[in-house]
């Protein structure tokens, strides 16, 4: 079977640009640019719109001088409007070689917005194309507000469309601009239109207002269209655009008689790259990129990833350059600990395994979030516990800091079932729980250790909620041993790691 080759537009650098709060600089255009063409591999781009700003323009220098020596002018393009020629003297000086020029779609826009008939539109397009072909400048056109045109003055739709088929134009780019189109709308405006131009390119250019833009992606394609606009993370005005990564991947997986060019395996690490230039996070629950996505919580789907990957399905995380992972939490089953100790090369006994189990279950409960990362002193932490029987407890305690006072500690300790009561102020938090705990034992006539090393310390690459390891050392008759806490409170952690001690000696 012969698959239909589909043109992929990304229009992140423009379209994409108009979620509110987002603005590239000129240098992140030129690197999302050049990622966008020679890694992801899209058809062409989108980079920006005509007349914006200084800046704009100069992100749109570099990026045409740059596209020149790869011999990708036919692939970039600008945004333009129907001005009597300043966006073509916009673009000469930009160096840019394709126009989408912005046009209306719809009586309705026409009507009120421009307040002109078709005939005094037509006019004046026509004059635009025909300055920028003396320019060199090719031209691509947007019908705005092309869905509601359909569904409410189709018969000015198909005068443009008439008008449009006589001009030297590529393409014409048909825009859901509101987000308002069903999958069947789609896939029946879209028909006629195919049907009725047959010899004419038309693009899909859809929004996410009601979070159906990837399904009227497909049913664009079913009906004929030969090119499609995306971006990166759903980029774009109110709900976004059509999103690149679930589009691609429906695409590969359920239309296999369509062809798209674009690298899927460079999906994620362009989706990072937004992420990180816009300042908006991916959603953890995002199709293909999102961290989530990849993740078995549950035991059972670990444990059924191990006996015949009974978990998996077509969206295997290699695909995307990712690997699959197993969450730690109050929801973990010996499975799912299993396969981070095996990334880990660590081995457990099944004693042990039991008992690390139950303090990820512990720590999942208290909502706080286990890593791979963190089993390692999730480990030390359970199996130090096990070299003594305990008899003190750290029964309860307040910390308090506030400025321009000491911080103090009110501790509440149990020895061999005898309940003390302290309080104490000190030079930090840490410091105020040690001088509380030296009244107890003072009066219990008891000496305490000297502390001769602290250190703290969370997994490499962890974010600031990452469990954190506390190592103190003490010094008693001449010898020195260790004591570790583990916590997401680097307070709470010492003094784990201290009540460890208490029980050692």
């Amino acid at each position: 079977m012969k698959r239909r080759i589909i043109e992929i537009m990304d229009t992140t650098l423009r379209d994409g640009e108009q979620t509110s709060g987002v603005s590239f600089s000129a240098s992140e255009k030129l690197t999302l640019a050049k990622l966008l063409l020679d890694e992801l591999n899209v058809d062409r781009i989108e980079v920006a719109s005509a007349r914006v700003s200084e800046g704009e323009l100069s992100a749109v220098q570099q990026i045409t001088e740059w596209a020149n020596t790869k011999g990708y002018m036919d692939r970039v393009e600008v945004l333009t409007f129907v001005d009597g020629g300043v966006s073509i003297d916009w673009m000469k000086k930009s160096g840019a070689k394709v126009q989408n020029l912005l046009t209306k779609g719809s009586m309705n826009h026409l009507t009120h917005q421009l307040k002109k008939t078709p005939q005094q539109h037509f006019r004046e397009i026509e004059n635009t194309i025909a300055e920028a072909a003396k320019e060199g400048i090719s031209t691509n056109v947007y019908l705005e507000d092309w869905s509601n045109g359909m569904r409410n003055s189709k018969e000015y739709v198909f005068q443009f469309i008439d008008f449009l088929s006589a001009l030297p134009i590529k393409r014409v780019l048909l825009p859901d601009t509101l987000g308002i189109l069903t999958y069947s709308e789609t896939y029946n405006y879209i028909s006629e239109i195919v049907e009725r131009y047959p010899t004419m390119h038309f693009d899909f250019h859809g929004h996410n207002d009601y979070d159906l833009s990837v399904s009227n992606v497909m049913e664009a394609i079913k009906a004929g269209c030969h090119g499609l606009h995306l971006t990166v993370n759903g980029m774009g005005e109110r709900a976004g655009n059509a999103p690149m990564a679930s589009a691609i991947a429906v695409i590969n997986d359920f239309m296999p008689e369509i062809e798209v060019a674009v690298n899927e395996s460079s999906l994620y690490k362009v989706s990072k790259l937004v992420s990180a230039f816009t300042g908006f996070g991916i959603p953890a629950n995002k199709p293909i990129v999102g961290d989530n996505v990849f993740t078995q919580t549950a035991g059972i789907h670990a444990d059924g990833d191990s006996k015949k990957n009974l978990y998996f399905n077509d969206l295997m995380p290699e695909r995307f350059g990712r690997k699959r992972k197993y969450a730690l939490g109050k929801t973990s089953g010996k499975a799912n600990i299993q396969k981070n100790l095996q990334e880990l090369g660590l081995t457990l006994n099944d004693d042990e395994l039991r008992k690390v189990t139950a303090r990820i279950i512990e720590l999942g409960d208290k909502k706080e979030k286990v890593t791979k990362e963190d089993l390692p002193y999730i480990i030390s932490d359970v199996l130090d516990s096990d070299t003594y029987q305990q008899k003190v407890f750290v029964k309860s305690y307040v910390l308090t800091h506030s400025k321009g006072l000491k911080p103090s500690t009110t501790l509440a300790l149990e020895i061999n079932g005898e309940l003390i009561e302290e309080h104490a102020q000190g030079d930090g938090q840490y410091d105020a729980f040690m001088n509380a705990l030296r009244k107890v034992y003072k009066s219990k006539k008891m000496e305490l250790p000297t502390l001769v090393d602290y250190a703290v310390r969370i997994p490499p690459g962890s974010n600031s909620d990452a469990l954190c390891e506390t190592i103190i050392t003490w010094k008693r008759d001449g010898k020195e041993f260790i004591s570790r806490g583990l916590d997401s409170d680097q307070t709470v952690s010492a003094i784990k790691a201290t009540e460890k001690m208490l029980n050692i000696i």
